[in-house]
C-alpha cells in the first residue's frame, strides 16, 4: 500500500465532505479514492470515516488520525520541493574570460536542454584555480598543458595586414640592421601567461634571436588586440579570435603551441557532466572543434619566410 497516496486521498475526503469531491481535489476517480481510504482503513485496524449517512463523516478514529496523515502529507509535498531545488542547484563554473558571451549564452542553453543549471563565472587563469582551490565554484575549466587537455586550441599570431607565407617563422621578426627600423612584439594575453605557453615562446624567441622586450605579456586581451590593430604588432592568439578582432591570423612554425583546457571539480557527477555531457558545447565555447585537432589543422605546411611576416 502507498501509504502517502492513501493519506492525500483521506485528507482530501475529509476536507470536502465527500468522496466524489475529495477525488476530484486529490486528482484522481472517486473509485480509486474509496480503494486506497479502505485500504488504509485495513490497514490501521479501524474506521476513518462513518458511511452510515448521506454525508461523510469522520469517525473519533479518523479525528485523532487525520493531523498525522496531513504531516505526511505536508512532508511527501516538502520531499517533492527539496527534490526540485536539489536537482537544480546551480552548478558555479569558472570559464575562461575570453570566451565570447554568445557562446557562453549557447553553453548555459544547451546544458538547460540536459537539465543541468549552469552559472558561469568568466577568470583568468590563476582565479580560475583559486575559485576552484576555495570551492567558491563546483567546477572550472582551467588550462593544463597540450599532453593532458580535454580540449585543445591551436595558437598563432594575428596583424592588421595578411601574412605572406602560410606560417611564421621567429627569424622573420628579428630587427634589421638600421637602428630606426621598430622591433615587432609578439604580445601575449593575460589567458596565455601559463608556464607551458610562455616558457617554450619566450625560449624560442631568443634561439630567434629576438630582444627581450619583442615576447612580452599584455595587461590584458584588448590591449593586446588594440596594439596589434594600431601597430605592426603581433598578437598571440587563437583563430577565433583573431577573427572577431578582424586580424589575419597564421600558425607559427616552430614552436607548435597548444592552448590546454580540462575540468576541475569537487564532485564526481559535474566533472561527468561538464566532460561527457556538454563536451561538445564547451569545446565550441572555447574555439576547439573537437578534442584532438589533427596535424593539418595545427601546423599547416609552408617553407620559410625570409621577408617581413605581414
Amino acid at each position: 500500500m502507498d501509504v502517502v497516496a492513501a493519506c492525500r486521498a483521506f485528507v482530501a475526503v475529509s476536507g470536502h465532505g465527500s468522496f466524489t469531491s475529495g477525488a476530484a481535489a486529490a486528482g484522481i476517480p472517486q473509485s480509486v479514492a474509496s480503494r486506497r481510504i479502505a485500504a488504509l482503513e485495513e490497514h490501521f485496524g479501524a474506521r476513518l470515516f462513518d458511511r452510515s449517512s448521506r454525508a461523510v463523516r469522520l469517525t473519533s478514529f479518523g479525528q485523532d488520525m487525520l493531523p498525522s496523515a496531513r504531516r505526511l502529507v505536508d512532508l511527501a509535498d516538502a520531499m517533492v520541493d527539496d527534490a526540485e531545488r536539489a536537482r537544480l542547484r546551480p552548478l558555479r563554473v569558472a570559464v575562461p574570460e575570453i570566451c565570447p558571451p554568445r557562446r557562453l549564452a549557447d553553453l548555459v542553453v544547451a546544458a538547460r536542454r540536459q537539465r543541468i543549471h549552469l552559472e558561469v563565472r568568466p577568470a583568468g587563469p590563476p582565479e580560475r584555480e583559486r575559485l576552484c582551490r576555495t570551492l567558491e565554484v563546483g567546477a572550472g575549466i582551467v588550462a593544463v598543458p597540450e599532453a593532458t587537455a580535454a580540449w585543445r586550441v591551436p595558437l598563432g599570431l594575428a596583424a592588421r595586414t595578411p601574412f605572406p607565407a602560410p606560417t611564421v617563422f621567429l627569424e622573420t621578426l628579428r630587427s634589421g640592421r638600421s637602428r630606426t627600423q621598430a622591433r615587432r612584439r609578439i604580445l601575449i594575453q593575460p589567458e596565455d601567461d601559463v608556464a607551458h605557453l610562455r616558457d617554450p615562446l619566450t625560449r624560442a624567441g631568443q634561439s630567434a634571436g629576438l630582444a627581450p622586450s619583442q615576447v612580452t605579456v599584455a595587461p590584458s586581451l584588448v590591449d593586446a588586440a588594440a596594439a596589434a590593430l594600431g601597430s605592426p604588432d603581433l598578437l598571440l592568439c587563437s583563430r577565433q579570435q583573431a577573427e572577431d578582432f578582424a586580424l589575419h591570423w597564421c600558425p607559427l612554425a616552430d614552436p607548435r603551441l597548444m592552448r590546454g583546457y580540462d575540468v576541475a571539480a569537487g564532485v564526481r557527477e559535474d566533472l561527468d557532466q561538464l566532460s561527457t555531457v556538454l563536451y561538445a558545447d564547451i569545446a565550441h565555447c572555447l574555439g576547439a572543434s573537437d578534442g584532438h585537432p589533427s596535424p593539418t589543422e595545427d601546423s599547416p605546411p609552408g617553407s620559410p619566410s625570409t621577408g617581413d611576416p605581414t
